[in-house]
């Protein structure tokens, strides 16, 4: 029996990560490989020309899941019957700007499309922001969609936990599907405290904890710390751009898990609504370990915080404090 098709919505479509997302859930990489999609994308007026280029390809690579394109610049439009939004447009910050500059104008961004999501998209619908600050974005979106419910707003920090299992797949030289269970927690900023105290890796003789396979605390709690964090500057170093196909990828695996379920015994990195597990202030949208089954995330909980943790846990979880601060005061 063939599947309905699901509508699913991409903002900031015409930009980067929108250019190496949209292919993903065409294919199915999303969803599943026998999920139908009809994509919606939104992109600003500026970029309309652009936008409508994406939809040209789209129609020419003739992908078999891909039931229908939707490519405008009209929010209502973009958000009527969506069952899965993806925001990655935002508003970059550009050289020398303050920061309350950058969140003001996110703010407004978030607003509106927050009151058509809430009037026109499917009910139920699961949303993933990816445009940064995304934690605070996500928060502003949740606070004007109140009948969204706040289990489903989530924000992207998939590509930071894939960056770690990535780094230590590359220290131990092992393949990254043998490696699980690293945490993100917190912010997606260079606060984020990437954990490993609870990864394994599997081996010929069974699952061996990472810390004990790499055996070299220093690094573990310095510079793989720091690479996870300050990873996507230097890919703007090097490519002069920022992470597009990691991020893409990223936001497919985030949603896939989502709506798909994690596997047993794994859990992975998503930007939740915190109701105040290990100690995190509540009304924060923070990043947790977490597993998924029949389209609800639950947060990993009892897993044991060493002093060193906590105090990543928490300086990360300040700075989403200072953020929602300013945000609110942007709204006044």
């Amino acid at each position: 029996m063939a599947k309905d098709p699901v509508r699913v919505l991409v903002t900031g479509a015409a930009g980067q990560i929108g250019y190496a997302l949209v292919p993903m859930i065409a294919r199915g990489v999303m969803l599943g490989p026998d999920q139908p999609v009809i994509l919606h994308m939104l992109d600003i007026p500026p970029a309309a020309e652009s936008l409508n280029g994406v939809k040209m390809e789209l129609v020419d690579a003739a992908f078999p899941l891909l039931k229908g394109v939707v490519a405008t610049t009209d929010v209502v439009e973009a958000c009527t019957g969506v069952s899965i939004a993806v925001m990655v447009g935002g508003f970059p910050r550009k050289e020398g700007m303050e920061r309350k500059d950058v969140m003001s104008k996110n703010v407004s961004i978030y607003k509106s499309q927050a009151s058509a999501l809430e009037k026109h998209a499917a009910p139920n619908c699961k949303v993933l922001v990816v445009a940064n600050p995304a934690n605070t974005n996500a928060l502003i979106l949740k606070e004007f969609a109140p009948s969204i419910s706040e289990k489903n707003i989530t924000c992207l920090t998939r590509l930071d936990h894939n960056r770690a299992l990535g780094q230590i797949s590359e220290r131990l030289n092992v393949q990254v599907s043998d490696v699980k269970n690293v945490i993100i927690w917190g912010n997606h900023s260079s606060t984020q405290y990437p954990d490993v105290n609870h990864a394994t890796v599997k081996t010929p003789s069974g699952e061996k904890p990472v810390r004990e396979l790499v055996a070299d605390d220093e690094w573990l709690n310095g510079e793989f710390i720091t690479t996870v964090q300050q990873r996507g500057a230097a890919i703007i170093k090097a490519r002069k751009l920022s992470s597009a196909l990691s991020a893409a990828s990223a936001a497919c695996d985030h949603i896939h898990d989502w709506v798909l379920g994690t596997p047993e015994g794994t859990w992975v990195s998503m930007g939740v609504y915190s109701d105040g597990s290990y100690n995190v202030p509540a009304g924060l949208i923070y990043s947790y370990p977490v597993t998924c089954r029949n389209g609800e995330w639950t947060i990993v909980q009892g897993l044991p915080i060493d002093e060193f943790s906590r105090q990543k846990m928490d300086a990360t979880a300040q700075e989403l404090a200072e953020e929602k601060a300013l945000a609110y005061s942007c709204l006044s």
